[in-house]
């Protein structure tokens, strides 16, 4: 009887367990979605994983979002700035081809790109799907480099704080992405291990 009981016990915490993660999963999906709907991301891929064609994929990123700065100033909107960064594609490309060494370089807009949990020196991004520019170097067989092109959470003066550059996002999502709720690294990645579970 004991063993049995023993057992119950551990079937319901399983099962609360299970419970507890489905809540916050499903809380920390409907917050990231509700951050995508802010934000337009930037996913570059290298040429390979090579010193070098990774070296030049830092140049291409830079070059690219010098080029998009100016053009998303005063924007406050993520389908002004989609509508933006669609019309300027090619010149964003051109931007990118001209650090290239002659390496091709080509530009496009997804609607739903994937990205797993992501931090950076002041702030860190949940797992999850987001409009993105994707900005491919060669035959795009090298390693990623994520991070936001509206707002331009990864351009300005370094005295600016995410909340400053944050465009149109709320409090609670500025709070969220920079770490003022505690422990936001770990439900990242709950989150992330959520998306897996559900097929992302």
């Amino acid at each position: 009887m004991k063993k049995t009981g023993g057992l119950r016990r551990w079937e319901l915490a399983f099962l609360l367990g299970m419970a507890a993660a489905l809540v916050m999963g499903t809380y920390l999906a409907g917050a990231q979605a509700a951050l995508a709907e802010n934000v337009v991301r930037l996913h570059v891929v290298g040429a390979s994983d090579s010193e070098e064609d990774q070296a030049v994929k830092l140049r291409v990123r830079d070059a690219v979002l010098a080029q998009a700065g100016p053009l998303l100033e005063g924007v406050s909107s993520q389908e002004e700035a989609w509508e933006i960064l669609d019309a300027y594609l090619e010149e964003l490309a051109r931007a990118g081809a001209q650090v290239s060494g002659g390496m091709t370089v080509t530009a496009s807009l997804e609607e739903k790109a994937w990205f797993p949990t992501k931090e950076y020196t002041d702030f860190s991004l949940p797992a999850g799907r987001y409009p993105a520019l994707k900005i491919v170097l060669g035959e795009g067989e090298g390693r990623n480099w994520w991070c936001v092109v509206f707002p331009p959470l990864c351009l300005g003066s370094v005295s600016e704080t995410v909340g400053e550059k944050a465009g149109d996002l709320s409090a609670a999502q500025v709070s969220l992405i920079t770490g003022e709720n505690e422990g936001y690294v770990v439900k990242f990645k709950l989150l992330e291990w959520w998306g897996q579970i559900m097929g992302k």
